[in-house]
């Protein structure tokens, strides 16, 4: 057969076709199921709304999203599982504060929290509350503050364990209040809780919607949320930042990230369907009853937002000399 000569034109035309192919690619992404690597047990704030995440992105693209919980060394095995996947935009990671604090705290990773992903959207967000025991005589934290600078010996404050967001929080009240107290760290949040309410140890920084009921049922007392906003679970317990320390503002979050090497359209894509997603009235529904805010956000905010966290917490952290390795 003769070939045809082709001109210069249709070589040039070709030559886009075949680069915009991968971005026509795009447009049917997904073609298979996708993996959600939550580096947390099942049962957990972050593996709730994985889930409910991945059922609502699983009915809008006609793909399953399945939850794939790799719990254990503080996050880092399941982050690392999810470093090392393929970047095709198959595998993803939900994760927390966990992630810039752990970049910090550990001497040697097996990745790079912050070169290692790409962000794809910041999810959610929530305050912590400030409980302590009722025992205790303080009804909220200005009298919490005049009380550990008399205390002799120091007031003791709980956390779910060394370098959690517990504990470092509370170290940026001490350093920004100037009082002192001693921490006391326990494996997780459950006997942490437990020991609060039995007076072993005087107040503690915890997630809303675990201590809410044991608020509401007088097992415990609400001092303030670490937000800049009051929590709608929690409209009578006021902020820290309206309590004597203007500005605080520490927060609880999930957001969603790919190994880095993703094709930037797929990022673009999956973000804005996560935007859509969490601003569905089921979704917002259901994470309310979470006790979080839904978000999702494009990637560029959510990059902007992990950079300021690093650098704050890498702050915090040199400070109070916490360690876990």
């Amino acid at each position: 057969m003769k070939m045809q000569a082709i001109s210069r034109r249709d070589a040039l035309a070709y030559m886009t076709a075949m680069l915009s192919t991968p971005a026509l690619g795009q447009d049917a992404y997904p073609v298979r199921s996708v993996r959600i690597i939550v580096p947390f047990a099942a049962g957990g704030g972050a593996d709730a709304v994985a889930r409910a995440l991945a059922q609502k992105l699983s009915e809008r693209l006609g793909q399953q999203f399945i939850v794939d919980n790799r719990p254990g060394g503080a996050g880092n095995i399941g982050t690392e599982a999810a470093a090392r996947a393929a970047p095709d935009g198959y595998t993803l990671l939900l994760t927390g504060p966990s992630h810039v604090t752990n970049a910090h705290l550990f001497r040697q990773l097996p990745f790079d929290p912050m070169r290692g992903f790409t962000p794809i959207s910041l999810l959610t967000s929530a305050p912590y509350v400030m409980v302590a025991n009722p025992a205790l005589p303080v009804s909220n934290f200005r009298e919490l503050l005049a009380l550990a600078r008399s205390a002799i010996p120091p007031l003791s404050y709980g956390s779910a364990g060394n370098g959690t967001a517990g504990h470092l929080a509370m170290e940026m009240i001490k350093a920004a209040a100037g009082i002192d107290m001693v921490h006391v760290p326990y494996r997780g949040s459950p006997p942490l809780l437990t020991d609060l309410m039995a007076g072993r140890v005087a107040v503690a920084f915890d997630n809303v919607l675990s201590s809410g009921p044991a608020i509401a049922a007088g097992q415990l007392r609400g001092l303030a949320v670490s937000g800049m906003m009051r929590a709608a679970s929690l409209p009578g317990v006021p902020t820290i930042a309206e309590s004597g320390l203007p500005g605080f503002d520490v927060t609880v979050w999930q957001g969603a990230m790919f190994p880095s090497g993703v094709d930037t359209g797929i990022v673009k894509r999956l973000a804005q369907e996560i935007a859509t997603a969490m601003q569905a009235p089921d979704l917002r529904a259901r994470m309310t009853t979470l006790g979080v805010d839904s978000i999702g956000s494009d990637a560029e905010t959510f990059t902007r937002f992990l950079e300021q966290e690093h650098q704050r917490w890498g702050e915090v952290i040199r400070r109070s000399g916490a360690k876990v390795d």
